[in-house]
């Protein structure tokens, strides 16, 4: 059965998440997660995207 279609439509929020492979962690400290919100601030200013909040697990990761 196939995927439905994602919303693009101007103004639509996007819920966005990947998860390690075997749900192993991605984050092991708190240097991976600095890092990663560092990664992820410095695309968002390239890109002139907002970002309304995210929540940072140790096995995965949610953006909003």
């Amino acid at each position: 059965m196939p995927r439905k279609s994602r919303i693009d439509a101007p103004g639509a929020f996007h819920h966005i998440t990947a998860r390690g492979i075997e749900r192993s962690d991605i984050f092991k400290d708190n240097t991976d997660r600095n890092n990663f919100l560092n990664r992820l601030g410095g695309i968002i200013k390239e890109t002139n995207t907002r970002c309304f909040g995210w929540a940072l697990i140790p096995n995965h990761f949610h953006l909003l």
